[in-house]
């Protein structure tokens, strides 16, 4: 992995940076636009390290809205999601919305403040949740973990807030370095939607084909699909809170 490289606001006009802060491609308007926009929230660097790439340059993340990268802010490192030019959504009103419902349910990276192009947010210091489990095979530290993952699925379910892509935990589940559980990424939430995280949660890590559903049969034995499905159709039918007990004991044995 490359090392990270801070790139102060006025260097930021220049190649191969002026093409991350406006990726795909690069627009002297834009960018202008776009360095004055991080001024007026105080961003004074920029650092890109990590283990995804935009122009060939290592970033936090990038997906269909933006590329997310570390910024420099107030003395603190945050995270920096940057709208694509290509983007199919014209700001971060909507994203920032729901990272702020979920934060009220104690759930998500703490947002910090929104704008047109940009939207801030803590920085979680740790590993998608396939990663972590590669490395910590404790049954009694992933049960804690994964726990805290239902627990928070559940919150949001009961509050209306779907998050839309915990099918695709491997992106959206993160653990930090003090194994700390973080679901990520709100920007296709939505509060009228039937509400599945604690069922999309459950059937990616515990009966799909992922990387972490074969390490979670390896650590906890594999549960009779049977009996995983007959839970999960109990807690849709009826989604109290001894059902959902009922899936944690079923998957877990918490």
């Amino acid at each position: 992995m490359q090392p990270p490289k801070t790139v102060s606001l006025e260097n930021l006009g220049e190649e191969p940076y002026a093409s991350i802060l406006c990726y795909p491609r690069a627009n002297p308007a834009e960018i202008r636009n776009r360095i004055e926009e991080l001024r007026l929230h105080g961003v004074k660097v920029l650092e890109f390290a990590g283990k995804a790439h935009a122009s060939n340059i290592p970033v936090l993340g990038k997906g269909y809205v933006g590329v997310v990268v570390i910024a420099h802010l107030k003395g603190q490192r945050v995270a920096l999601k940057m709208r694509r030019i290509d983007a199919d959504r014209t700001d971060f009103k909507h994203e920032a919305e729901m990272l702020q419902k979920a934060n009220a349910l104690g759930v998500g990276p703490k947002f910090i403040a929104e704008s047109t192009n940009f939207m801030l947010s803590q920085l979680i210091d740790g590993d998608l949740i396939e990663t972590w489990l590669e490395t910590h095979r404790e049954k009694e530290l992933i049960r804690k973990v994964l726990v805290d993952i239902m627990e928070q699925c559940w919150r949001l379910d009961k509050s209306g807030l779907d998050h839309g892509e915990i099918s695709k935990a491997t992106k959206h589940l993160l653990v930090d370095k003090d194994n700390h559980a973080f679901i990520v990424d709100f920007e296709t939430a939505s509060i009228v939607r039937k509400v599945i995280n604690v069922t999309s949660v459950c059937q990616f890590l515990f009966m799909g084909n992922s990387r972490a559903a074969k390490i979670l049969g390896e650590v906890f034995g594999q549960k009779p699909k049977s009996e995983l499905i007959g839970a999960l159709k109990n807690f849709k039918k009826n989604t109290n809170r001894q059902n959902f007990e009922g899936l944690l004991e079923m998957c877990l044995g918490a």
